[in-house]
């Protein structure tokens, strides 16, 4: 397949309510100038509402933007004074309410402003796509789509592309490849039908489960307990996510699933119950306003007992019997005994799955092209481990579709509409190594030959695909190099816990690097799986220090400083190739890398005063470098935003805001999807190498703030400790820090080389661990997995 790659330039969201609003902070988060619309305002400015959103998004969790600055750059409007903006957009998305007539209204308002150029889109959640483009002219409708972004719209992998059957082939994949590579998007391309695929198999599951908890008998919270990631779905589960989505928001969806889908087999299910139609009729709409199906009574979760008609301290526990069923591994077994089960739980689990599975087969050949469709959809959307048909195929195709049958003809199941021919058809499932299945076409179908996929080498996998192994070079018991082909770029893996760091990561690394200067061109430090590092083994550290073994924890320290020199100074470009947790150790080794590739969704930190330690992997040494190395301000200005940066023991909550902590480079190269950090990452690397990479000289002239930066930091901390902001220890560790940073007892503007600070981290780390109150701490995070304030 070729395809015109879309470049958009400047984009317009058109609505400023929840959606709207965080879709324009994320396409601002991928550098797209973005215009914010709304109705105008009664009072104030016409722009006020659109302005009033804009600011409203700091105060959302998880945040919307990347790196709070970004605010500014999003530009309110309304559409009485400033449609004329619309002419220099490139993407338009349309994001109001889930009206048809006020989105047909909109449109005929706006339609003469839009460029013909111009890519048109409704993040609509499950209206027509076709009667939407209707109200377009007719120039236009080849270029329009609905765009249905999941909530939260950084966060959540999935967009929905749901053409019109007029829109143009190229655009729908120059929209795919800019959904996929700029904002990160897994794209699933639906049919358009009503609530399409997520909304339609997710929304029909927390249906049937809330038919299956009054037919059980069963309490929210123990079907929350039963539905959540006891089956390998999010904590929220059912109950949980119905009150953060909004009670009324699901009676909402669930209403238009009834007027859409007269014709459903399903479809006198599409009702809300009447226990929840009776919360909402009482306001309780769940954590918009307090209470749902849960509330908070001061530190105690209760949860609503329909019985007594009141809330009761949650139990949220499955029975011993289910319990032990579901921590099976075999998914044949588990499925097997869950069915066989006389326990309640047991039969309101298998018929929740049962009615899933039905339903999903029945709709397939309506909703989507294949089966891979459906169960990323639902993954990616709706945070399961596992789709509805990984999860039957992993159970055993043929017995599960055997077992759904009999319950169909037993009157079990929710609906008598026979499963499709194609299930009972003699195949093990939907998933194979060719592909997946596709009713239309029956047969299976690979994966998209859309060329922005070829950047995913290891693109999210579906049940029964494999990944290549790739050839090792070198490994030991801590780490393995190795390479994809023969492109002479080594990739370097940890095979720890959390890829924490110890003795061995610490030598394999060192060695890597030298076999690495002997065979390859270039190495990329990149895990299989998240995180890139959680930082130093904390269990072995703390067993050394328990055991009196100084000089063993000291050269331990020391070598975990010589692995950082290793990756600095190697003769090959060593690129840092970072996705979800970058803490402490690896926050210090990415830091010493030639070039950091970081995921959007990485969480990079210098943690270790949160245990009671500073960094001494080279971290505190290499702030002291690029503060001297800064062409603007003196040593003492720039290690000031670094300062609470590492005392505080801040994560970054974006690779974007990591750079403005200084953790990541300004030459560093953010990815937004983390299916394609090793591809740019192993890119990066080859044009280093290509390019005639050097390693940097060594730092022997490093200008440091020196005794008097370390008094004003200090007098700092005072302050703080007398308000009580931080406790005397905090200041111990702070001012070692402080310390380490000005280069210690010197005099301002002093000339030091990097071992000079690499021995002063040394010192001080080694000072605090001996400590008792940070042994505490260290011991408590290691137990709990929380901080410590003593």
């Amino acid at each position: 397949m070729t395809t015109q790659p879309l470049r958009i330039r400047k984009a317009a969201v058109l609505g400023a309510g929840v959606m709207g609003a965080q879709i324009a902070a994320h396409l601002t988060n991928a550098g797209v100038e973005t215009v914010l619309f709304d109705l105008p305002a009664k009072e104030g400015p016409k722009n006020g509402i659109a302005v009033k959103a804009i600011k409203h998004l700091a105060k959302l969790k998880p945040a919307p933007l990347g790196e709070k600055s970004l605010a500014a750059s999003i530009i309110p409007a309304d559409y009485d004074e400033h449609l004329a903006q619309l002419k220099d957009c490139d993407l338009v998305i349309e994001a109001i309410a889930e009206r048809m007539d006020w989105k047909l209204d909109l449109y005929k308002k706006v339609a003469t402003h839009l460029p013909e150029r111009a890519v048109i889109a409704s993040n609509t959640s499950g209206l027509s796509i076709n009667t939407l483009a209707e109200a377009l002219p007719e120039n236009l409708r080849h270029r329009f789509c609905g765009v249905h972004f999941f909530n939260p719209p950084r966060y959540m992998h999935l967009v929905e592309l749901i053409p019109n059957k007029a829109t143009d082939a190229n655009v729908l994949n120059g929209l795919e490849g800019f959904l996929t590579t700029a904002l990160g998007k897994g794209v699933v391309i639906a049919r358009d039908t009503p609530n399409f695929i997520g909304n339609r198999i997710g929304v029909f599951s927390m249906l049937s489960t809330m038919v299956h908890t009054q037919a059980f008998g069963l309490g929210f919270d123990v079907v929350d307990a039963l539905t959540g990631p006891a089956i390998g779905r999010p904590k929220s589960a059912t109950y949980r996510t119905a009150d953060v989505v909004g009670l009324d928001t699901m009676a909402h969806v669930i209403q238009t699933m009834a007027g859409t889908l007269p014709d459903d087999p399903w479809h006198k299910y599409f009702k809300a119950p009447e226990w929840l139609a009776a919360l909402i009729e009482k306001g309780a709409l769940g954590q918009k306003n307090g209470a749902g199906f849960y509330r908070k009574n001061g530190k105690t979760i209760e949860v609503l007992d329909l019985g007594k008609q009141d809330y009761a301290p949650s139990e949220q526990k499955a029975s011993d019997e289910v319990a032990a069923i579901l921590a099976i591994k075999d998914p044949a077994e588990k499925f097997g005994k869950l069915r066989a089960s006389a326990d309640p739980q047991a039969q309101f689990l298998w018929a929740c799955f049962r009615d899933l599975f039905h339903y999903t087969a029945y709709h397939l050949a309506d909703i989507a092209e294949t089966a891979r469709d459906v169960d990323f959809a639902i993954r990616w959307g709706y945070g399961w481990k596992l789709g509805p048909f990984e999860t039957w195929q992993a159970a055993g195709w043929q017995q599960v579709a055997q077992w759904i049958d009999e319950d169909i003809k037993a009157g079990k199941a929710m609906s008598d509409a026979p499963l499709p021919a194609w299930v009972t058809d003699g195949r093990r499932g939907v998933h194979h190594a060719a592909g997946s299945f596709s009713p239309a076409k029956g047969e299976d179908l690979p994966r998209s030959t859309h060329p922005v996929y070829a950047r995913q080498i290891f693109p999210d996998p579906i049940l029964g695909e494999k990944a290549p192994e790739g050839e090792t070079v070198w490994e030991n018991d801590g780490v393995r190099l190795w390479t994809l082909g023969d492109d002479r770029i080594g990739i370097l893996s940890f095979k720890t816990k959390m890829n924490t760091v110890n003795d061995h990561v610490l030598d394999g690394i060192q060695q890597a690097v030298r076999v690495a200067e002997e065979q390859l061109d270039a190495m990329v430090i990149w895990q299989t799986r998240e995180p890139f590092s959680a930082g130093a083994d904390l269990k072995g550290a703390l067993g050394l220090l328990q055991e009196g073994k100084l000089a063993a924890f000291e050269a331990m320290v020391a070598n975990f400083q010589a692995t950082s020199m290793a990756i600095k100074y190697a003769q090959i470009p060593v690129v840092a190739a970072v996705r979800g947790l970058c803490l402490g150790g690896g926050c210090e080794f990415q830091m010493h890398s030639a070039r950091t590739v970081a995921a959007m969704e990485s969480y990079i930190g210098l943690v270790e005063a949160g245990v009671g330690l500073l960094p001494a992997g080279g971290g505190l040494k290499e702030i002291a470098t690029r503060c001297s190395a800064s062409p603007v301000g003196d040593a003492f200005d720039n290690v000031k935003r670094y300062f609470e940066t590492v005392a505080m023991a801040k994560v970054a909550g974006s690779a974007l805001e990591a750079k403005s902590f200084g953790l990541l480079r300004e030459s560093d190269v953010v990815v937004f999807n983390s299916h394609e950090l090793l591809y740019v990452a192993k890119q990066q690397a080859r044009a280093l190498a290509e390019s005639g990479y050097r390693p940097p000289l060594p730092a022997r002239h490093v200008k440091v703030a020196g005794e008097v930066g370390t008094a004003t930091f200090k007098a700092q901390l005072v302050n703080m400790l007398e308000g009580y902001f931080i406790s005397p220890h905090d200041m111990e560790i702070a001012s070692r820090i402080a310390d380490t940073l000005c280069g210690g007892q010197i005099e301002r503007g002093s000339e030091v080389d990097e071992d000079w600070l690499l021995a002063l981290e040394r010192k001080h780390f080694v000072a605090l661990a001996q400590m008792e109150k940070t042994q505490a701490r260290i011991a408590h995070t290691m137990k709990t997995g929380k901080p410590l304030r003593n």
